[in-house]
């Protein structure tokens, strides 16, 4: 699966951005609480001393008096709510609303909230010791608190932050895809090459941060322009050296068949005749096959080269055979041209011809036809031979196979040859019945 750029930069932009704006919401939440608690606890503490202060027994009650050391006592503030009570939890003085708090003798001092009136208030728990025994005085900020409107505050900020973090993300995603639109067009300026155009991309109209990228591609394209220019090199050197010998081996078989002192060996020198003739096609075809490669084409010089021509040609070339095999051959053009190869499109022809001549019997026919179907250009052969199964018409486009019990010595590579030519010109190969229903009909529909 392959990953996105665009979503890659977003990520990792979204997500330290999302942390950031908690981390800010929840500063803001603690800048605005934070003191508020502390002075609260001051506040609470002051009044729980001026309590302890005012405290005194007498009788065994405990009361509120003045300060025992003389002067006023300490006030306590109107805002403060105290409750004192015994260890078992027992209200001694104040307001029976504070809710007992719990206490260990571990802790002298407990704070804590409490709900009053249905309100959240904080408190303070003092353990304090008198003449009549422990008591526990728990005093309550009665004042409306502050962190309702601080949990608001902090709500409202982490909502704003994230309402900017989706518009600096819808931001910068504009940013991304603009900033890759030079990125989109060298990928559609390659896409819409063919596999013949290997021009170098002009590394003046791509950004600095994608020229190392072109110019590697311009290197890969060279490499490539250098390796096909040996291939066809080799494939034309291949073909004279082949070519060369084998017409001569054909052409001493002919005149050696023909002296008198070689009829006693006459029948062997017809097979050797026919073999050396077989390894002729054998070696065409393979070089076809070579030519038709699209790797061998990358910088073939297509031309507009007219069908009829091309169709006239072939037929002309394989006339004599099919007289020789009573088979009637012959052509139904139209005008129309394509912009193609010549020497590709004879050699896709030929294959066709040659394998309709091998199949076809004697007294049979075969028809080449060119012309314009559905607004394309098309070349078409059809014979009235045995025909080819529906079940087999996919795998005789396989190199080298050949139909079970078939006549002839074939070698299996004319139809795999008239496949890779038309896949090189993006032409549809169909195979199917002839008109009459017998036969085959090989027919190519060019774009």
């Amino acid at each position: 699966m392959t990953s996105s750029i665009s979503r890659q930069l977003i990520f990792w932009l979204a997500v330290p951005l999302m942390l950031l704006a908690l981390c800010g919401a929840l500063v803001h939440y603690f800048n605005n609480v934070a003191p508020g608690v502390i002075s609260s606890d001051r506040r609470l503490k002051e009044a729980s001393n001026a309590l302890m202060r005012r405290m005194q027994v007498a009788d065994g009650q405990l009361t509120l008096d003045a300060n025992p050391n003389g002067g006023p006592a300490p006030p306590v503030p109107d805002y403060v709510k105290y409750a004192v009570r015994d260890p078992q939890g027992h209200l001694l003085i104040g307001d029976p609303q504070i809710p007992a708090v719990p206490m260990n003798s571990a802790n002298a001092q407990l704070p804590a909230m409490a709900q009053i009136d249905h309100r959240s208030v904080r408190t303070l728990t003092t353990r304090f010791d008198t003449r009549a025994g422990v008591v526990i005085i728990t005093v309550a900020d009665a004042r409306p608190a502050t962190e309702p409107a601080a949990r608001f505050g902090f709500m409202s900020t982490l909502l704003w932050d994230f309402v900017q973090l989706d518009i600096t993300l819808v931001l910068v995603w504009v940013g991304i895809q603009i900033g890759l639109r030079p990125l989109r067009k060298l990928r559609d300026e390659i896409a819409a090459r063919s596999a013949l155009d290997l021009r170098p991309i002009v590394e003046t109209s791509v950004p600095r941060e994608i020229a190392p990228v072109v110019v590697t591609l311009n290197r890969l394209f060279t490499m490539l322009r250098s390796s096909v220019q040996s291939q066809q090199q080799f494939i034309a050197n291949t073909a004279h050296q082949l070519r060369t010998p084998i017409t001569g081996m054909q052409a001493q078989l002919d005149i050696l068949i023909g002296e008198p002192a070689a009829q006693p060996i006459s029948g062997r020198l017809r097979t050797l005749q026919e073999s050396v003739r077989q390894l002729a096609h054998s070696s065409n075809q393979l070089l076809s096959l070579a030519r038709a490669d699209p790797a061998a084409n990358m910088a073939t010089k297509n031309q507009s080269v007219v069908l009829s021509a091309i169709v006239g040609e072939v037929v002309a070339k394989f006339f004599d055979r099919a007289l020789q095999s009573n088979i009637d051959l012959g052509a139904d053009v139209q005008p129309v041209s394509i912009v193609a190869d010549p020497s590709l499109l004879d050699d896709l022809l030929s294959n066709l011809v040659d394998n309709a001549l091998k199949y076809t019997p004697a007294g049979g026919s075969i028809t080449v036809s060119a012309g314009v179907a559905n607004g394309s250009p098309y070349l078409a052969v059809e014979d009235n031979g045995p025909g080819i199964p529906e079940t087999e018409r996919q795998r005789v486009r396989q190199r080298f196979y050949r139909l079970p019990n078939s006549l002839g010595h074939g070698s299996g590579l004319g139809l795999a040859i008239v496949d890779e030519i038309a896949q090189l010109y993006g032409a549809s190969m169909t195979i199917g019945p002839g008109t009459s229903g017998r036969g085959t009909k090989v027919l190519l529909q060019f774009p």
